[in-house]
């Protein structure tokens, strides 16, 4: 199959990738950065450079493909992260289009399902409302859960503070995933002709309490707590930080949809079968990094 890989070498498109062209298929990933080039061609991939926002580009480089992978790739500059994801958004739809692609996996987030109170995901909502317009087309939307590596944003409070903490609850459990399993996922949909219309993925399930112990008892800090704050302290917080003042507003209505359960409604009625990448597993690459 020749296959489409959006999101550069990233978390997630650098093992996609990876296990695409171990299986054989003739992948070529799209990246913004030239110096990329050499990278992805040593893993035996071809290099698309150019922006997802150039629906003609997508086009020109879609053409010929069985199947996309999509994604929206972070942008923490953007100053209205909606309208940044509607962008990416209309460009996917339209290349998708010209080209005449039947086959697109999606990178989608959980709480996707919800209009609003997502905060800086809620431009997910937008993206498969926009896809969902295409005719023709059989797409899967991947929504993953919370990541695993958004713990690593938790270290300098760690090693400032000495405790980790966020504006949900330490009982709260929470359902993490890691990108290779998220890059599993996306392998096996795209090398499929069709699929589900959503599927959630997930690794693990854990309360923000154990996840503390955990992560502490890999960086030598078994007594490690999970503090809770309120929305106003959060905010605070991040702002002192330095997030800019409307993304951190964003991040503490994200978390506040994970502390009510919102966030994970849907998620709830529709669990997947757990990935293969624990909690405990990813403790020893966060202890790495630390």
């Amino acid at each position: 199959m020749k296959i489409i890989v959006t999101g550069s070498l990233g978390n997630i498109g650098q093992p996609l990738a990876t296990e695409l062209v171990q299986k054989g298929h003739a992948v070529t990933v799209i990246s913004s950065q030239p110096e990329k080039q050499p990278a992805i061609e040593a893993l035996g991939a071809a290099a698309a450079i150019g922006s997802l926002e150039d629906a003609d580009f997508l086009a020109s480089t879609f053409a010929g493909a069985d199947a996309v992978y999509a994604m929206v790739p972070p942008n923490f500059a953007a100053p209205d992260s909606r309208a940044y994801y509607r962008s990416i958004g209309r460009s996917y739809a339209q290349a998708i289009q010209q080209a005449d692609i039947k086959r697109v996996v999606q990178l989608s987030s959980w709480g996707a399902h919800l209009d609003k109170g997502t905060g800086i995901i809620l431009g997910s909502h937008d993206v498969e409302g926009i896809l969902n317009e295409l005719s023709g087309v059989a797409i899967t939307y991947l929504r993953p859960t919370s990541f695993y590596t958004n713990w690593y944003s938790f270290v300098g409070m760690i090693k400032g503070a000495g405790f980790m903490g966020a504006n949900y609850g330490g009982e709260v459990k929470v359902a993490l995933v890691h990108p290779r399993d998220i890059a599993a996922a996306a392998a096996e949909e795209l090398t499929a002709p069709t699929g589900p219309a959503v599927r959630y993925v997930a690794s693990d399930e854990r309360t923000a309490n154990e996840a503390a112990r955990i992560l502490g008892a890999a960086i030598g800090k078994p007594d490690l707590a999970w503090v809770t704050f309120t929305d106003a302290q959060m905010q605070e917080n991040l702002e002192k930080n330095g997030v800019p003042a409307h993304m951190a507003t964003g991040i503490v209505e994200l978390y506040a949809s994970i502390n009510s359960g919102a966030l994970g409604a849907d998620y709830e009625l529709h669990k997947p079968a757990m990935g293969k990448v624990k909690l405990e597993d990813f403790a020893r690459e966060f202890a790495a990094a630390f």
